[in-house]
């Protein structure tokens, strides 16, 4: 589903002082898709957020924009 992969991509690079390091890769499986999310490491802090709370905000937005459509999304932040 290239709205969710758009979704993350768009947000994350609104956060990062790297916008060209973005790269959002999508994952098909029976229980549906993970994102996973790569940013460069000075940015990783900007994407976490203190606590987890920005990843857990996208995460949060991302939830919400897979349920209209009836799939399952799980965003995975790597190194």
């Amino acid at each position: 589903m290239a709205q969710t992969r758009e979704l993350v991509e768009f947000i994350a690079k609104k956060l990062v002082e790297h916008p060209e390091d973005v790269k959002v890769r999508v994952i098909e499986n029976d229980e549906g898709q993970v994102l996973e999310l790569r940013v460069h490491p000075d940015d990783m802090g900007k994407v976490i957020g203190r606590g987890g709370k920005t990843a857990k905000a996208i995460r949060s937005l991302l939830s919400s924009a897979t349920t209209k459509s009836n799939t399952r999304a799980v965003l995975q932040i790597v190194e």
